[in-house]
């Protein structure tokens, strides 16, 4: 029983409230662009909801058209914030469609005005709806987030909602006559105070999560090599493991750079941090996709393998030797040679948790140590690079070698 006037206040107002949130949400340091520009496209919607409760006191079809233009800019800007999340942008097309409306406009005949209002004036908004959907859809960043869906959902919702006063509410009044369109246009009016609400906070949600996701990210994140850190590595090889259970083979594979705080002396602290970067990336280039590498601290790095045997992983573990003692260039002008020895663990055979294997493959990586460095060791049998069981003197002294 509300009147149209009244739904219009509600939008203008509710519409301004989420403009000046996302406004000072765009404050901050995160996702500014599509802030402001959503910022923008509320206010705007806003003034063209206020020239449409004023357009049949303007000149002619004046304030419908420019009322409809407005509105249209507004859902347009919208659908801009959103592509901007991407680094994609709209404005070819939006200005293709403001055109076309503009365009209409001015052939519209002024017995046809309200025709033309309540049916052809839709088809932009649901287009620009439409769009906003598609361009959430397909957004890979944005993957993941609770609000992303329902995001998806909205923009769906109200596209759906105008192609159909586009298609079917002709069909519906030619055959129920003139009330038909005045109630569905209180449920357009109603269905907008609920967009107006629900979808600039969902925008500003969905902004919020993807920073607290890129924080959380950047907690567990080593911000030198860009692999795991400790925290982030012991929390996702614990989830790894129990994926993997005891039907699936797991290889843990320690790595220490030899001599490293010689490199640092010698070169500087800004060569070493070269030198791990350029291990890093060794690393990553061989272990694949699959693999979990970690920078627990200082020179000492990790690689946790999934479905792989001790056999591949003794494979990768050598090619990375070899891989790094034959590099000179480690890039960014610094050459010098660096060597890493590795130790081995394997799931179930050297321990059942991430401690126990990481245990493990550091008593083996301090063997590897004892005899000479630059070679792997495997943890159980343990043996030297050559497959021959490393002497018991080398174990002895594997408390003693750092």
């Amino acid at each position: 029983m509300i009147d149209l006037a009244t739904l219009y206040t509600l939008i203008i107002g509710t519409l301004l409230v989420s403009a000046g949130l996302t406004l000072w949400e765009g404050f901050g340091r995160f996702r500014r662009a599509s802030l402001r520009i959503w910022a923008a496209g509320w206010t705007v919607l806003a003034l063209g909801c206020t020239v449409a409760v004023v357009r049949a006191l303007l000149p002619g079809t004046s304030g419908w058209a420019i009322s409809n233009l407005v509105i249209v800019t507004g859902y347009l800007l919208v659908l801009n914030g959103v592509a901007a999340l991407d680094r994609r942008h709209y404005v070819g097309t939006s200005l293709l469609l403001v055109a076309a409306l503009a365009l209409g406009w001015l052939l519209e005949d002024a017995g046809w005005r309200v025709a033309f209002w309540h049916y052809a004036a839709g088809v932009p908004i649901a287009v620009a709806s439409a769009l906003t959907a598609f361009e959430l859809r397909r957004n890979h960043v944005l993957l993941g987030l609770r609000s992303r869906p329902v995001a998806i959902g909205l923009s769906a919702m109200h596209a759906a909602l105008y192609a159909a006063r586009v298609v079917l509410l002709p069909l519906l009044v030619a055959r129920l006559g003139g009330d038909t369109l005045a109630l569905a246009s209180k449920i357009t009016m109603y269905e907008g105070v609920l967009y107006s609400v629900a979808m600039p906070m969902t925008l500003v949600a969905l902004v919020r999560e993807e920073a607290q996701r890129d924080l959380l990210a950047a907690s567990r994140t080593d911000f030198l090599t860009g692999l795991c850190n400790r925290q982030g590595f012991f929390e996702d090889g614990a989830r790894l493991l129990r994926r993997a259970g005891t039907e699936h083979s797991v290889a843990l594979l320690a790595f220490d750079l030899d001599h490293f705080k010689a490199i640092n002396d010698q070169h500087g602290h800004a060569a070493g941090d070269t030198v791990l970067r350029s291990f890093a990336r060794v690393v990553r280039d061989l272990a694949g996709q699959g693999a979990l590498l970690a920078r627990p601290g200082g020179e000492e790095f990790a690689a946790l393998l999934p479905a792989t045997d001790r056999a591949a992983a003794k494979a990768l573990g050598e090619a990375i030797i070899a891989r790094l003692a034959g590099m000179r260039d480690h890039g960014e002008g610094v050459r010098v040679r660096a060597t890493v020895s590795i130790g081995l663990a394997q799931h179930g055979t050297d321990g059942d948790d991430l401690d126990a294997l990481l245990s493990a493959a550091d008593r083996a990586l301090y063997v590897a140590k004892a005899l000479g460095r630059n070679r792997l060791i495997t943890a159980s049998p343990l043996f030297d690079g050559a497959g021959v069981e490393a002497p018991a003197r080398a174990r002895a002294n594997t408390r003693l070698v750092a």
